[in-house]
């Protein structure tokens, strides 16, 4: 399903995926007010009036211009459908975020959430492989033109060490960090720049459900004007807040004992309903 508001000249084009809530709809938000009337948007997700929504905000607050697509990245032949409507009525994009992502919590000796993990992983991975997959054969040709051409993955700090029942969601990230390094290596040849951006604990409907302490909580606002700021940079990997990126470090140096009985009475991650 597609809506479309008038086109701009010469805009800075940007796709987002998982743009109907959470960060996703904060980095569209700052791109807008960044850009305003000199932005052109595509908003992906399955929330069809919340994406309207936000377009006819983005629109009417800063002028904006914006494409809603109401899609499921798990879905790779509506993507591919979303990303030729794209290329042909808007143009190549300048940058494609692959924000959207779920996380639930997931016991392997459960075989009631055997479904679960697929899910985790058909979003949070293969969805990152839909999101890019249609665009880079013309953003291969714009990078040879010297355009920008920028694939954006979102993974998350909990990819760094496994997680007591975030088997799912841990392991789907840590997937997301090393295809994002691989396609990084692979695209570094063709002149498109390849971010991994790691959240930490951001305020947003998917971290609402925790029910232990997240040590430096950032709003979706703060984190999405750093990520933007991130994308515009090139940054290779960064991870946001600043202060995670150190724990993140010390994680890796933890050795697997040690870390085991950290973690051996660590809160789990609720098993409910995937959020996105």
């Amino acid at each position: 399903m597609f809506f479309m508001t008038q086109t701009s000249a010469s805009p800075l084009r940007v796709l987002i995926t998982g743009a109907s809530s959470g960060l996703g709809s904060a980095m569209a938000t700052a791109y807008a007010k960044q850009y305003c009337a000199t932005l052109q948007l595509g908003l992906c997700g399955r929330n069809a009036s919340a994406l309207q929504a936000l377009a006819d905000h983005l629109h009417t607050s800063y002028q904006s211009h914006c494409v809603v697509y109401s899609v499921d990245v798990r879905d790779a032949p509506a993507m591919q459908s979303m990303a030729a409507h794209f290329l042909n009525h808007v143009g190549c994009p300048h940058i494609v975020i692959g924000n959207a992502g779920v996380s639930r919590g997931t016991l392997t000796e459960l075989s009631e959430d055997i479904q679960a993990f697929q899910a985790v992983f058909d979003t949070n991975v293969m969805g990152l492989v839909h999101t890019f997959q249609p665009f880079l054969t013309a953003m291969k040709k714009a990078a040879a033109q010297g355009k920008q051409a920028q694939v954006v993955g979102v993974a998350s700090v909990a990819g760094i060490r496994g997680l007591p029942g975030s088997g799912a969601y841990s392991a789907s990230k840590a997937a997301a960090i090393t295809y994002l390094e691989s396609l990084r290596v692979e695209m570094q040849l063709h002149g498109i720049h390849v971010t991994t951006i790691a959240p930490g604990y951001i305020r947003t409907p998917m971290t609402a459900i925790n029910t232990y302490p997240m040590p430096f909580l950032m709003d979706a606002d703060v984190f999405s004007h750093k990520a933007i700021r991130a994308i515009a940079a090139k940054r290779r990997f960064t991870i946001i807040p600043w202060q995670m990126g150190i724990v993140a470090r010390l994680m890796r140096l933890i050795p697997a004992g040690v870390w085991d009985w950290i973690m051996k009475k660590a809160p789990h991650k609720a098993r409910l309903p995937d959020h996105h």
